[in-house]
């Protein structure tokens, strides 16, 4: 795992990450295509990151400033001078680990060091859509489940939205640092 390198995303990487996030998503209609995911970036490159390994392109994270109980709409995309302005809540809107990648614990990696930004840019809560049966694995990692929480159509019937508080440092000795294999948000 030390040689898997958290980066921000950049320009080049995108035929990489649509090509993962289609990979993913797909199949089970939850895939919104390259121009959203792009403006997702746009809202906010600085919570945008990817993972680099001695064998290239091991998956992403597109995060973005959100208020909290929204998330963006599958289906359209995000509107940067809107989101601009919340500033308490980050909203991590899509985490794929590459296949050639899963079970080293890189998910939960990234998800960490997506916290600490979030707690540097000063954020206090953190967001998500658990999609496709994956809330068991977010709440071993400290979200907790929002069911009266009205999500968009097109995250499906079963999706599922989260939240974590970002107000205290994570403790190293949390036996959930690291124990989710494999982590897709949508």
């Amino acid at each position: 795992m030390t040689d898997t390198l958290i980066r921000l995303l950049r320009d080049t990487d995108w035929p990489e990450v649509i090509a993962a996030e289609e990979r993913a998503y797909a199949a089970s209609g939850l895939s919104e295509g390259g121009e959203a995911l792009r403006s997702r970036h746009r809202a906010s490159p600085s919570t945008c990151f990817v993972l680099e390994d001695a064998d290239g392109f091991a998956g992403y994270l597109l995060a973005l400033p959100y208020p909290l109980f929204r998330c963006p709409d599958l289906s359209r995309a995000s509107d940067g001078a809107v989101l601009r302005r919340e500033q308490s809540n980050l909203h991590a809107h899509d985490l794929v680990i590459a296949e050639r990648a899963r079970g080293r614990g890189l998910a939960p990696r990234l998800l960490r060091h997506l916290e600490a930004a979030g707690r540097a840019a000063g954020h206090r809560t953190l967001s998500l859509v658990a999609v496709r049966g994956s809330e068991v694995l977010w709440t071993r990692l400290g979200y907790r489940a929002r069911p009266e929480v009205g999500l968009p159509a097109s995250y499906g019937a079963e999706a599922v939205y989260m939240a974590k508080p970002l107000d205290r440092a994570p403790n190293p000795a949390d036996p959930t640092l690291g124990s989710a294999p494999r982590a897709e948000v949508g």
